[in-house]
């Protein structure tokens, strides 16, 4: 008998104010008022996704020493909205991006603690980390993690967190009156813990969650990323979604697993990706284009550049071809509050040539072909198709989508896509659970021997 296919896993990303949103077009919302918010998650949950997913924002980006406003330019805090999320919805899991290096464990383990509870067991935590002196300076310690040592807080961080989650016994509560008794006797553990990063005595003040750990996400790809997930993650947000490199690192994540005891389905592997649906394959790539000159605006495709060419590029005509002369070799410091994929400007630049001269690109046209996400483009049947593959094939377990309008850019895809993948028999037409952990499969976490 042949294997069952494998079922495909589901996050919906808020999108923000950025070059993969279309804020101008008048059918956007706000990106701040709690009604945006509340839509897309309910459409989530419409749609029966695994989890409605929230990124962060620390610092407002800068390009040139001034705030570029065509990015990031508001973003509440993740906390407070996934708390106000869990009252107005029932099933769907509430996944939020919060930074171990300018938090405390004791903190963190409790307000992921308490959402746990106030969600019945819906919480996860997207792990991310920083070296990033620029976002360090809003912080009381500034800059001062170095970049090598982001992990090394990460996971010592993560482990004093469940230190934490594991201190009360699922049966510390007994509430007996007649007995006088509330807690059972050293049901509270003290949570003594003296490493290179932290050094705390505490008794946690929640008690064990309905998941006992919020499932625990995490968003890196560097070789210190990828271990950080097999060592500690349930999930992984990867930028990894085309078919052959998709299928190269799960292979490699997945095979890291068993250094640490898990199995494959211990780790869920979830890429990035967008989408853009159309009655026919052409006219959705009509819509792509569109969508994608709305997304990268003259001055964006303008700043782009600037970020690897690390000078400035504003006397240059976007619909133009590239400029003539060469990248400093050192391109830090021109955009900041934004992560630097390019580490070798002078290398990316000769790439970006070469697809300039082959495909006769401009400025902008050029941004638009290099910088865009992994998406989806074609009919609903087509698109439910091209996902099916990509799990099937063992290039990632699902995937993290996310639209170009907020908030109503899922629901398209709601309302075309997930029917096709039900129709397949590789997607939920009900939750058959009701923790996130259930959703991804991933088991309730355990509790420790005492």
């Amino acid at each position: 008998m042949s294997e069952p296919a494998k079922q495909v896993h589901l996050g919906a990303a808020f999108p923000g104010v950025n070059s993969h949103t279309v804020w101008s077009d008048p059918r956007s919302g706000s990106q701040i008022d709690f009604s945006s918010f509340r839509h897309l998650a309910r459409t989530a949950e419409r749609g029966k996704f695994d989890f409605f997913f929230l990124a962060e924002g620390l610092r407002l980006r800068e390009h040139r020493g001034e705030i570029f406003d065509l990015d990031v330019v508001g973003r509440p805090d993740t906390l407070p909205v996934l708390s106000a999320l869990a009252a107005v919805t029932d099933r769907v899991g509430l996944a939020g991006t919060v930074n171990a290096t300018f938090n405390e464990p004791f903190e963190l383990a409790r307000q992921f603690a308490t959402l746990d509870h106030l969600s019945g067991g819906r919480a996860a935590w997207n792990v991310v980390t920083s070296s990033d002196a620029f976002t360090g300076a809003n912080f009381r310690r500034g800059g001062f993690l170095d970049h090598a040592d982001r992990y090394t807080r990460a996971a010592e961080f993560v482990e004093v967190a469940r230190e934490l989650w594991d201190a009360w016994t699922p049966d510390a509560v007994v509430a007996d009156p007649a007995a006088g008794l509330f807690v059972k006797d050293g049901a509270i553990a003290e949570v003594r813990h003296r490493g290179p990063q932290f050094d705390i005595a505490a008794r946690p003040t929640v008690p064990h969650g309905p998941q006992r750990h919020p499932v625990l996400i995490q968003a890196g790809n560097s070789g210190d990323g990828r271990e950080f997930a097999a060592a500690t993650a349930d999930a992984i947000y990867t930028i990894h979604a085309e078919l052959a490199m998709g299928q190269a690192f799960y292979a490699d994540v997945k095979g890291r697993l068993a250094a640490y005891g898990r199995a494959p389905g211990d780790l869920k592997i979830l890429p990035q990706a967008t989408f853009v649906l159309g009655d026919t394959q052409e006219e959705a790539r009509e819509r792509a284009r569109h969508i994608r000159l709305q997304q990268v605006s003259p001055q964006g495709a303008i700043a782009q550049l600037e970020q690897v060419w690390g000078r400035d590029l504003s006397g240059y005509d976007p619909d133009g071809p590239l400029p003539d002369v060469e990248p400093l070799a050192d391109a830090a410091g021109v955009t900041r509050g934004r992560a630097r994929h390019h580490r070798d400007p002078l290398a990316v630049a000769r790439h970006w040539r070469q697809v300039a001269v082959a495909k006769q690109l401009s400025i902008r046209d050029l941004v638009i072909e290099v910088t865009g996400r992994h998406a989806f483009v074609g009919t609903p049947a087509q698109v439910a198709e091209e996902i099916n593959t990509h799990v099937q094939s063992d290039a990632c377990d699902g995937f993290i989508v996310s639209g170009h309008l907020t908030p109503t850019g899922l629901d398209e895809f709601v309302d075309t896509v997930i029917p096709e993948l039900q129709e397949r028999g590789v997607f939920r037409s009900e939750y058959h659970g009701t923790t996130l952990r259930d959703h991804l499969g991933l088991g309730h976490a355990q509790a420790p021997v005492r």
